[in-house]
């Protein structure tokens, strides 16, 4: 897994937890007793479940310590754990009447194995709730890829590449988890976000999709050398508008599925 600074997280607060609260608004369940928040970040996403069901017992659980520490230090009265999510999904650890993870199952291998066993999690009549970023093939994404291939870079990274997150489409998600599910609720939302300029789309991934290209690199003037040849692919890939802003289009995807009664 990549590191993770909540600090450059949670720079684009609004924009990262839009998606989330939109997940929380489509899931029709009336009061979930028992939540859990997979991959919960500093514990923005957690926030909007406790706002939607207040009486809910929440637990939040992240892989970053950094993460887990803001989240606690925000939220100091709830249940925080620090814990990888297989690991969790193939643990005995009870049903739920929600289980939700928003913007972190991306970076989750086998993704054929791991969503039944979250599914399991779920009680009767409960539902898994899940929200992950499909911007694979976005000129941002192609950008980082195809520079750290490049003969000045390639030889700074894994010989075996670097890991990178990855989803599959809604039809594979679908062909996953019907055979346990009642009922699914699939949908795709393209955002097209207003950036102050290309810096800022740099600033947004170096919270996110960045972080493995950032912690191969094993010096601070590696990194700065990066980014600035990777500014110039973005300022080429997402030119300003005449006011000097720029669209940032972002898509992503929503997997809501139910467990029977």
């Amino acid at each position: 897994m990549p590191s993770w600074d909540a600090q450059q997280y949670l720079q684009f607060e609004a924009e990262r937890t839009r998606p989330c609260r939109e997940l929380t608004a489509r899931i029709q369940l009336e009061s979930p007793k028992r939540i859990i928040d997979l991959g919960c970040g500093p514990g923005n996403s957690t926030a909007v479940l406790a706002q939607r069901w207040p009486t809910a017992d929440i637990i939040g659980l992240d892989s970053s310590p950094d993460m887990i520490d803001k989240a606690k230090r925000q939220t100091p009265n709830r249940r925080w754990l620090s814990g990888d999510i297989p690991e969790w999904a193939r643990s005995d650890s009870g049903q739920f009447d929600l289980v939700f993870s928003n913007a972190a199952m991306q970076w989750v291998d086998d993704h054929a194995t791991v969503f039944p066993l979250l599914l399991d999690h779920v009680a009767p009549g409960g539902a898994l709730a899940v929200q992950v970023p499909g911007n694979q093939a976005a000129p941002a994404h192609v950008a980082m890829r195809e520079l750290a291939a490049t003969l000045p870079w390639r030889s700074l990274f894994p010989a075996d590449g670097v890991r990178n997150w990855a989803v599959q489409d809604l039809s594979f998600y679908y062909d996953t988890l019907s055979p346990r599910a009642s009922r699914l609720d699939l949908w795709i939302t393209e955002y097209h976000q207003v950036m102050p300029s290309a810096e800022a789309i740099v600033d947004w991934y170096k919270g996110s999709g960045l972080r493995p290209y950032l912690d191969s690199l094993g010096s601070e003037e590696h990194r700065e050398s990066f980014l600035a040849e990777y500014l110039e692919l973005i300022r080429e890939a997402y030119p300003e508008r005449a006011d000097g802003k720029v669209l940032f289009p972002f898509l992503r995807l929503f997997i809501v599925a139910y467990r029977c009664r």
